[in-house]
């Protein structure tokens, strides 16, 4: 009887070991791969994770801190991460394989989940910097964004367009847009451009610390970026302290991108669970507020995942 009862038990202790490891087997892992803390991004991934961790059953989503939409985008392509947040011209230049624009090959895993908000060109100058136009940045010290990010092939666009290069400015500073902020506050950089939603927490933290000036971009410089992916836009009087009048700028789409390794349940699974809760995005930052479900794949500039597409035929988005 002894015997017996351990070998039942043995069996027992081996069915709850195979058990386990059935549950950890079907735990799905989602990293959706942001920006940095101080931008638009980062608690826009976070909302995301928060809402991914309660309607997707068995999940185990994670916001990871990055350098934004190239860096992003190259994570997607070798797997290690299932969501991202770029902008659509370095969307574009990824499928493309533009390798000025830091994509060494076409990143033809890439695959679309959504269209979500538009990041607006923001060039913040100190007051005492006398700046005031383009022009003025001329020998002036400016942080045009990380490196290869989404932000600094922003600013390499706008400058061209503008007549400008980096060779025109005293000082190119590579930063994210909280070490910007930190340096013109010190007093050792003159200006930021910061490609982000409006209100950015950043220019917000800038703007109650210094006099800022936020730089015009004309709409006759957003056209000579010759690019569709840029459109004239406005960033209303009154988005930050001490900014009186409506200023104009360039904006450019943002979207939610993931990879042909993604199961189309999952893809599906995630474009569900975000547009069955847009209150809690909307809740995570002002700037997801225009996120639309009737809006979900326009300009989508790589193929839709089939999982997002078969929702959106559900729901009578897409035919």
């Amino acid at each position: 009887m002894r015997l017996m009862h351990k070998f039942g038990l043995g069996l027992a202790i081996s069915a709850a070991l195979v058990s386990g490891a059935a549950v950890a087997q079907k735990q799905q892992f989602i990293n959706v791969l942001t920006g940095g803390q101080s931008g638009v991004y980062y608690p826009i991934g976070v909302a995301l994770s928060q809402i991914f961790s309660k309607a997707i059953p068995d999940s185990r989503p994670t916001a990871q801190v990055t350098k934004a939409s190239a860096e992003n985008l190259n994570l997607l392509q070798a797997g290690r991460g299932e969501l991202a947040i770029a902008l659509g011209d370095a969307v574009s230049y990824a499928w493309e394989g533009n390798e000025e624009a830091g994509f060494k090959t076409k990143l033809d895993k890439l695959r679309g989940l959504s269209a979500t908000y538009s990041n607006y060109i923001q060039i913040v100058a100190s007051e005492e910097s006398g700046i005031k136009s383009l022009a003025d940045l001329k020998g002036k010290r400016v942080s045009v964004g990380a490196a290869k990010s989404g932000t600094e092939l922003n600013a390499r666009a706008i400058f061209k367009a503008a007549g400008l290069s980096y060779e025109d400015l005293s000082k190119t500073e590579y930063l994210p847009f909280g070490q910007s902020v930190e340096l013109i506050k010190n007093r050792q950089l003159d200006a930021t451009l910061q490609s982000a939603g409006l209100g950015v927490a950043s220019i917000r933290d800038l703007a109650t610390s210094v006099k800022i000036v936020v730089i015009p971009v004309p709409a006759d410089v957003v056209s000579k970026v010759g690019s569709a992916a840029y459109q004239p836009a406005v960033i209303p009087a009154g988005t930050y302290d001490g900014q009186t009048a409506d200023v104009p700028t360039a904006a450019i789409a943002n979207y939610l991108v993931t990879h042909s390794g993604v199961s189309d349940d999952l893809a599906y699974a995630m474009t569900k669970a975000m547009y069955e809760n847009l209150d809690t995005l909307y809740a995570a930052h002002n700037a997801a507020k225009v996120i639309k479900l009737e809006g979900a794949t326009k300009g989508m500039p790589v193929p839709l995942h089939p999982g997002a597409e078969r929702y959106y035929k559900e729901k009578g988005v897409i035919k």
